[in-house]
């Protein structure tokens, strides 16, 4: 085979794989993301506490499906 050959089928394989690698990243990272999510319920009562509130169940809920609605 011709040197040309060799170098086009090396830059396809380089670009292929970069690209299955993108994916398969951003596939892993959604999922960790959805299984563990940045803020929960627990650090969201504390965010709040130490900015000088105490809050409701219902102010908590109401964050955090603000925040699910923003993720989303």
């Amino acid at each position: 085979m011709q040197t040309w050959i060799w170098i086009v089928i090396i830059i396809v394989a380089l670009i292929a794989g970069a690209a299955l690698g993108f994916f398969a990243a951003r596939q892993y990272m959604m999922k960790y993301l959805k299984e563990n999510p940045p803020i929960n319920e627990q650090m969201l009562r504390m965010m709040m506490t130490q900015m000088g509130r105490k809050p409701s169940e219902k102010q908590v809920k109401q964050m955090m499906n603000q925040m699910n609605k923003m993720q989303k």
